[in-house]
């Protein structure tokens, strides 16, 4: 989600369309929770319909590099965590 702000501002259905497998409300509790957690800003303007755009905050840059690496090492491990939750399902 982060990430598909990176590039700038985004509305709502720009990222429904980018993050692809979401529903509405889902996209809709994340944004806020995001917001609230202040890795986000929502704008809205007084236009009829209401035009709202989502961008990252400063901390939510500074979040993205952190991000990635915990990405990167879950890609390299997932095949050992995937491994290991099979013999523990087998074992019990």
């Amino acid at each position: 989600m982060l990430l598909t702000l990176r590039p700038g501002t985004r509305r709502f259905n720009e990222l429904m369309r980018e993050i692809g497998d979401i529903s509405k409300q889902m996209l809709s509790r994340t944004l806020k929770r995001l917001e609230q957690d202040g890795f986000i800003t929502r704008t809205v303007y007084p236009e009829v319909p209401p035009r709202v755009e989502y961008s990252l905050t400063e901390l939510g840059h500074s979040f993205l590099e952190p991000m990635r690496a915990l990405v990167a090492w879950a890609d390299q491990n997932h095949r050992t965590i995937a491994e290991a939750r099979e013999r523990y399902r087998g074992g019990n």
